[in-house]
């Protein structure tokens, strides 16, 4: 079979030939339907030697969907010719965050040489997939695999960032997201969708802001120097009680500061290189909250599943081949795309 792999860091992944992995034990085997490819695959491609724990080579890909064609002899918990989305972060298993379904806050993730499927163990951007156990795989129905595969990074994660703030986010409030990408356009289609909140959106492109509108805020703006401004007038002049930020540069930071009323909510999803110095008094709004939200749990992996199913989330992608992998991520580099990048097998 085809598989896209890393055999260097800072090299381009490779789509090369390998044997079709046969399941043992508890494994399960998924033919791929689709794979999304995301920036947090730019930041493994483009990793230096010893920065992360994964021993190469190892397939790419941790946002997939399926069907399953093979099971190990003790694997339960699916039955073949099922369709499942796959749930990415593969914690150690045995802790009781993982127990619990919270493998994206393993307690022993430090110590593991792998983070999941395409982060460190073969992923998802290849014709098959080996899942080391039906635990990580979620049903999807009917659900189209192009939609459901950015569901297990982009959806989950969103779903995940918003439902940590939604006791903030109830009637008459304001939240806002900083960059309405492949993970921000489902940020405003689940605050639309779970919370009472109005959602403002901001981006420094304006097809971005169009993708805002078609998924659900309530207004929209581009990025400038009066954004700050405009936001809090948008919000009754008080300011934003929750700000998403997916970008998480030293220009988002410093909006988003700025627009959060006091004791409001911050989560910073994105890994754009900005620091927050909390020592500045006056820099920061007195009494607000900052979170990291990272991934998400299988329990709401499947809420964003169902969610999708019923209309609620849609996510817009573009396509490619497996074989057009190099293209499609040079366009996610170079900020051409828009929403989420799916690969599909030949």
């Amino acid at each position: 079979m085809r598989a896209l792999r890393l055999t260097a860091w800072g090299e381009a992944p490779a789509l090369t030939e390998v044997e079709r992995p046969v399941p043992h034990g508890a494994e399960v085997l998924v033919r791929v339907e689709a794979a999304g490819l995301c920036r947090s695959d730019l930041h493994v491609i483009d990793g230096a030697p010893g920065a992360l724990p994964y021993r190469l080579p190892f397939t790419l890909g941790h946002e997939v969907a399926g069907q399953v064609t093979a099971l190990g002899p003790a694997a339960d918990g699916v039955s073949a010719g099922d369709r499942v989305v796959l749930y990415g972060p593969w914690g150690c298993g045995s802790c009781a965050r993982c127990a619990a379904g919270s493998d994206n806050y393993c307690d022993r993730r430090d110590t593991l040489a792998w983070h999941g499927a395409g982060l460190g163990r073969d992923g998802g951007m290849a014709e098959y997939l080996l899942v080391p156990s039906a635990r990580h795989l979620v049903p999807i129905g009917d659900l189209p695999a192009d939609q459901a595969a950015p569901l297990s990074d982009a959806g989950l994660t969103s779903y995940h960032a918003v439902a940590g703030l939604r006791h903030a986010l109830v009637e008459g409030t304001t939240a806002v997201v900083i960059g309405v990408g492949g993970l921000g356009h489902l940020a405003v289609q689940a605050l639309h969708a779970t919370t009472a909140s109005r959602v403002l959106a901001v981006d420094v492109r304006e097809d971005a802001l169009a993708l805002a509108d078609r998924s659900g805020a309530d207004f929209g703006t581009l990025m400038r120097p009066d954004t700050a401004r405009v936001l809090r007038a948008r919000s009754g002049g008080v300011g934003a009680d929750a700000v998403f930020d997916f970008v998480g540069a030293a220009q988002t930071l410093e909006l988003a500061t700025s627009v959060l009323r006091p004791g409001g909510e911050l989560a910073v999803v994105g890994s754009g290189g900005g620091s927050l110095t909390v020592a500045k008094p006056g820099v920061l709004p007195p009494g607000f909250r900052l979170s990291l939200p990272f991934w998400g749990t299988r329990q709401e992996l499947a809420a964003v599943v169902t969610l999708a199913r019923s209309g609620a989330l849609h996510v817009e992608t573009e396509r490619f081949p497996l074989s057009a992998a190099a293209e499609a991520i040079d366009r996610l580099r170079r900020g051409r795309v828009r929403g989420r990048t799916v690969l599909v097998p030949d």
